[in-house]
């Protein structure tokens, strides 16, 4: 069972298109359930890439609920318009990183499609998630693993993320940092 949204009204998990730099136009809002197959799809593909998350592939529906629907307390889609069909492009989490007295620090993952790379999507997943955690009672987001050869770790520094920890070759021999960021 996903954890519930803790926003006040509907600001939360509301639905917005915005554009990315190169004009292309992508509605983010929570996931469907329609869409939970669309997600596991994109999610195996990274999982089978070793990019990203520390999933040993091939990716199981245990695996992709345990991540991405189970104590999740929002998952965000980024859909494109492609030919009067909506494509899923990407999607974020943000959940409780912590039990009790540190839920209030979120966790959050980020997955954007092979074919749908460095076209902005993922910066605008990110920023999303900035904007949507402190209106579901989140004042801070950790990433446990971002691995030493993740790209994104520039976007992240970018918008504020510092790293606070470094765990020498803590997956298959990549070293792996610790981010926080104060969202609220």
């Amino acid at each position: 069972m996903a954890a519930a949204p803790k926003a006040v009204g509907d600001k939360a998990t509301e639905m917005m298109t915005v554009e990315t730099p190169d004009g292309l136009r992508v509605q983010l809002g929570p996931l469907h359930p329609a869409e939970h197959a669309a997600l596991f799809d994109l999610f195996a593909e990274v999982v089978t890439s070793g990019e990203g998350f520390p999933h040993e592939p091939p990716l199981t529906d245990d695996m992709f609920a345990d991540t991405w629907v189970d104590q999740v307390t929002l998952t965000v889609a980024a859909r494109l318009e492609d030919g009067g069909r909506n494509e899923l492009a990407g999607a974020y989490y943000l959940k409780p990183n912590f039990v009790g007295r540190a839920a209030h620090i979120a966790n959050a993952g980020y997955a954007v499609s092979a074919a749908r790379r460095r076209r902005g999507i993922g910066r605008l997943l990110v920023e999303d998630s900035l904007w949507r955690a402190p209106l579901l009672g989140f004042d801070s987001v950790q990433f446990n693993l971002v691995f030493a050869s993740n790209p994104a770790r520039g976007l992240y520094e970018e918008l504020g993320w510092r790293v606070v920890g470094r765990l020498p070759g803590a997956v298959d021999g990549d070293d792996c940092f610790i981010y926080w960021r104060h969202v609220s």
